[in-house]
């Protein structure tokens, strides 16, 4: 059985991000350099590949966009230039408007931008309780996952790894600033 390209959504991609993802030929280099491959469904160049292929819904349902961080070694690798990280981030931007299948992943990208602008730097607890109520925490609660996920909480508390308050940076102006401009 072969797969019939569906172009359109590989073209939607290259206009997004300005890249020209058809000239991808599988080298795997970009993968072969990913420091965080390990933990992504699709190593980049398998997913570049289905971008290619039309498989939107695959694509846009991958961990591997959220996954990736935007290290740029990929990029830097590419002998084609395909600035691969730049396509993540379109596809990270596509996942958050029509999430098909990750939906967890981008509330808990929301909750982490939320803790900054809020606060200037990422303010564990707070960013957590928000994703558990963005989340389904009943769920959580009645499957018990709720409970490793306190222990790992308390044991980075009792560590010093995460404050029981907020602390808020000086400049937090500024940062606003950066959030307000996102779009511009």
């Amino acid at each position: 059985m072969s797969i019939a390209p569906q172009t359109s959504f590989l073209y939607h991609i290259e206009e997004k991000s300005g890249e020209k993802v058809s000239l991808c030929y599988q080298c795997n280099k970009c993968s072969s350099g990913c420091p965080v491959t390990f933990a992504m469904d699709f190593p980049p160049h398998v997913l570049l590949r289905m971008v290619q292929l039309g498989l939107k819904e695959k694509v846009l349902g991958s961990l591997t966009p959220w996954v990736c961080a935007s290290c740029e070694t990929c990029t830097t690798r590419c002998p084609n230039g395909i600035d691969i990280a730049r396509v993540m981030d379109t596809l990270r931007q596509m996942a958050r408007v029509a999430p098909a299948g990750a939906e967890d992943i981008p509330k808990f990208h929301e909750a982490f931008l939320n803790s900054i602008k809020a606060r200037g730097r990422v303010y564990e607890v707070g960013m957590l309780l928000e994703y558990m109520f963005k989340t389904d925490v009943w769920a959580k609660i009645k499957s018990r996952e709720i409970i490793k996920e306190t222990k790992l909480g308390w044991e980075m508390f009792r560590r010093g790894k995460m404050r029981l308050f907020p602390h808020t940076i000086r400049g937090l102006e500024d940062i606003k600033k950066i959030f307000e401009h996102k779009g511009k």
